[in-house]
C-alpha cells in the first residue's frame, strides 16, 4: 500500500514530495525515512516498504527538491557523480526543516497516523546525518541514524536532543574513518537517550539491500536494535 503526498515547507517556498508506504492494517505511527545521496530511488522505496511490513507509515520526503526535484539515481559511475554534485550542494540546515515539514504533516494531516501522536526518522548515509540533524533540532521521538557522515562536525548540537538517538557505525566506513567514530562515542558517553552502536569489519552502506558491502548480518542485527528503539512509537 503505497502513494506518493506533498508537503508544504515550513519557509513557504512551495512543497515537495514524499513516497508513502502504509503497513496493511492502514494505520501506524510515522517514521520519515531519510534518503541516501542518490534520491528517492528504488532502494530507499524498498527500506519504506520493509518498514511498513513492521507496521509503520514509512515516508520519504524528496530532500533534494529545491536542487531538482524527483532524484532517482542509480549506482553506475555517471550514478555515483551525479549524487555526489547533488551532496556537495544540499543545504543540511534546510533539509533538517524539511524533515520537520514532514513530522508535522505527518501528525497533523495524515489519516493513517492519526491514532499515533509519537513519529521517529531514520536515515542511512547522508541521511543518517539528517536523522542525527532531526533528533537534535525537531520534535521527533526516535531517531535513528545509519552510517551518518560528518556528525563529528554537529556533536555540540547533542545536548538539544529530547527524544531518543540510535546511531550505526560501520567499522569500516571510509566517510565516517575510526577518529571521527571516537569523537561520536566520546560525545554520547552517559547520555541515557543515545546509543551507539559500532559493527566491527563492515563497510559504509552495509545495510543497503542488494549492495555491494550489503552485510546481512549487520543489517539484521542493527533492524532488531532499530525496531527496538521505534517500539516507543507504538506506545
Amino acid at each position: 500500500m503505497s502513494h506518493t503526498i506533498e508537503i508544504q515547507s515550513t519557509d513557504g517556498t512551495g512543497t515537495f514530495s514524499a513516497y508513502v508506504a502504509e503497513p496493511a492494517s492502514g494505520k501506524g505511527p510515522a517514521v520519515v525515512i531519510c534518503q541516501e545521496i542518490f534520491g528517492v530511488n528504488a532502494t530507499m522505496r524498498q527500506v519504506a516498504d520493509t518498514f511498513a511490513e513492521h507496521g509503520y507509515v514509512a515516508i520519504v520526503p524528496d530532500l533534494f527538491w529545491r536542487l531538482e526535484p524527483g532524484v532517482e539515481l542509480d549506482y553506475s559511475p555517471e550514478g555515483w557523480e551525479k549524487a555526489f554534485g547533488f551532496f556537495n550542494n544540499f543545504d543540511q540546515n534546510v533539509g533538517a526543516q524539511d524533515i520537520a515539514a514532514v513530522l508535522m504533516t505527518a501528525r497533523t494531516s495524515l489519516e493513517a497516523c492519526n491514532d499515533y501522536p509519537k513519529a521517529g526518522v531514520v536515515g542511512y548515509c547522508l541521511g543518517g546525518k539528517m536523522a542525527y540533524l532531526a533528533a537534535c533540532r525537531t520534535d521527533a521521538d526516535v531517531s535513528v541514524g545509519y552510517y551518518g557522515t560528518g556528525i563529528e562536525d554537529k556533536l555540540d548540537e547533542m545536548d538539544n536532543i529530547q527524544g531518543q538517538l540510535v546511531l550505526h557505525l560501520a567499522g569500516q566506513d571510509e566517510y565516517c574513518p575510526a577518529a571521527a567514530q571516537e569523537k561520536i562515542k566520546a560525545a554520547a558517553a552517559g547520555r541515557d537517550n543515545v546509543q551507539v552502536f559500532e559493527y566491527p569489519g563492515v563497510q559504509h552502506a552495509f545495510a543497503r539491500p542488494n549492495g555491494n558491502h550489503y552485510d546481512a548480518a549487520a543489517d539484521a542485527i542493527a533492524m532488531e536494535r532499530t525496531l527496538k528503539a521505534l517500539s516507543a512509537l507504538k506506545a
